[in-house]
């Protein structure tokens, strides 16, 4: 049965970790493999790694990185950056990764999104919307190459077609959000949930593991997904890679879910 997943997200840049305040200024943190090895070592539910280089470059993924990153990590992982065929995500997958993240190259050409389910199961398949609020309203486009193209795409309606052409998840990244360790945007992970039946999973916000109890109590079971939040700590945002143990994690889902 499908539970709650609180899930550390990864961004890579130039073979380093880095952070990113709404998708600007990158600012280097560390060695992703030893991250992957502390995550291990906290049994992490999940872990998502993207490549923020390889599509706005127009590069192939690494797949050497990919596969250091694969033998190491006890977890599921998720990989996305660069990726633009099916047969790209079959050799990902290959390389021991159990699922595969399009964005930009999903946006341009809906039908890879059936092209992969086809070719490595649908539940392997991560749809990512990048979305920013627009000047007026409740409304979000969908952003692609780290947030400096405008589909003009309403992201509801992008995540309905998603999941209509055989996308297993869905992954929304609030733009606005990301890096400001000030919260998500529930009313933004709420419509989204309500909108679509795949799991959905969400990032960009988290300042607390409180921030992360609000979502699985006001939006039921996803993936809760935190960059900064597992790799700072402390009011100076001291480098310090971090996620609750085991008992704390199963204590702070089964409340969340009570109330």
């Amino acid at each position: 049965m499908l539970r709650p997943r609180i899930i550390p997200c990864l961004l890579v840049k130039d073979g380093g970790l880095v952070k990113t305040v709404k998708f600007k200024d990158p600012k280097y943190v560390g060695d992703p493999i030893n991250a992957v090895k502390i995550f291990n070592e906290k049994r992490a539910d999940e872990l998502i790694v993207v490549d923020i280089d390889a599509t706005v470059n127009g590069v192939e993924p690494n797949y050497k990185m990919i596969s250091n990153l694969a033998m190491e990590c006890r977890m599921p992982l998720c990989y996305g950056g660069g990726v633009r065929t099916a047969a790209q995500a079959k050799k990902i997958v290959s390389l021991g990764v159990e699922k595969v993240a399009i964005s930009a190259a999903a946006l341009e050409n809906m039908s890879l999104i059936t092209q992969m389910a086809e070719e490595i199961g649908r539940q392997s398949v991560v749809v990512v919307l990048d979305v920013k609020k627009r000047l007026l309203g409740r409304t979000f486009d969908v952003w692609t190459h780290n947030g400096t193209k405008n589909t003009k795409r309403e992201f509801i309606e992008v995540a309905k077609e998603a999941e209509q052409l055989g996308a297993g998840e869905i992954v929304v990244n609030s733009i606005d959000d990301d890096g400001k360790m000030s919260g998500y945007d529930v009313a933004l992970i709420k419509k989204l949930r309500e909108s679509v039946k795949i799991p959905v999973t969400v990032l960009g916000g988290a300042g607390s593991l409180d921030d992360i109890s609000k979502v699985i109590e006001e939006c039921g079971t996803v993936g809760v997904a935190a960059g900064s939040l597992f790799v700072f700590k402390g009011p100076y945002k001291a480098v310090l890679i971090n996620y609750p143990d085991l008992r704390q994690k199963d204590e702070m889902i089964k409340s969340a879910l009570r109330r």
